[in-house]
């Protein structure tokens, strides 16, 4: 088992630092490097790559916050509006990121009129980063402890002085590097394909696995994730997200094979 261990917040001087804040931060700038590689070795343009960087943080930000306020602590903020902002002690609900993330992506589009079809090699690049700046990411909710798990005895679980649990921040991590690393060792392979594949395939595995992975999350403690219909909110959306990118992956199927056949004739 995992020895219990937190760290919220630390000091340099009259500085304080908080732990989760700077864990994100290191992700977003590892996400960024590895994006700009890909990017670079890719011909692709670097300055699209920090657009959409730029925009999808920003976009993914608010409404990870909006959504963890909305739908996982409404009766808490209601009585705390004032923390409402306060993103930075934690409180961030994934699957508001991803949604803030592809409306930002979307406005973006249409100011700058590119088209899916020109998006598509830079959304696969993009996802090479976002995996590995998830795992960093994921490792300051780990360290604060904010996704408590169920009861375990497994090697993975951590001593918390009320008993051993899973962490659901540290399994998160651990899933979103195992994506890193499958796309790494694809992602040559897919592009060879089509555009687009390493996106839709990586964001497939991480829905089908996010949504195992929640029926871990601890069920009797106050602070407890809430659910509707016995589902957590991000396994709600992890079904949407899985059905949308399976059925664009079937219709992309059809189109490229309507075309190969085209032009066989």
């Amino acid at each position: 088992m995992i020895p219990y261990f937190q760290a919220n917040a630390f000091a340099i001087g009259p500085i304080t630092i908080q732990v989760w804040g700077l864990m994100v931060s290191l992700g977003m700038l590892a996400g960024l490097v590895v994006a700009y590689k890909y990017a670079r070795q890719y011909f692709l343009s670097e300055q699209v790559i920090l657009d959409l960087a730029v925009w999808s943080i920003i976009g993914g930000f608010i409404m990870a916050r909006v959504f963890h306020v909305v739908f996982y602590a409404p009766d808490y903020y209601i009585l705390h509006p004032s923390e409402v902002v306060y993103f930075w002690q934690g409180g961030a609900s994934s699957i508001g990121g991803f949604v803030g993330a592809a409306l930002a992506i979307y406005i973006f589009a249409k100011i700058k009129k590119f088209s899916l079809n020109e998006l598509l090699p830079y959304f696969d690049v993009m996802a090479m980063g976002l995996w590995i700046g998830w795992a960093i990411g994921r490792i300051g909710c780990f360290l604060i402890h904010d996704h408590l798990g169920t009861l375990s005895h497994s090697l993975l679980a951590v001593k918390f002085p009320d008993g051993a649990r899973f962490d659901l921040g540290l399994l998160d991590s651990i899933l979103a590097l195992f994506i890193f690393v499958v796309c790494l060792l694809s992602f040559k392979k897919l592009v060879k394909i089509r555009y687009g594949l390493v996106s839709k395939i990586s964001f497939m595995i991480y829905a089908a696995a996010r949504f195992g992975l929640d029926f871990l999350r601890a069920s009797d403690l106050a602070q407890s994730d809430m659910r509707y219909y016995h589902l957590t909110p991000a396994q709600w959306g992890m079904i949407v997200i899985f059905l949308g990118l399976t059925f664009s992956l079937l219709f992309d199927k059809i189109k490229h094979n309507s075309i190969s056949t085209g032009e066989v004739a």
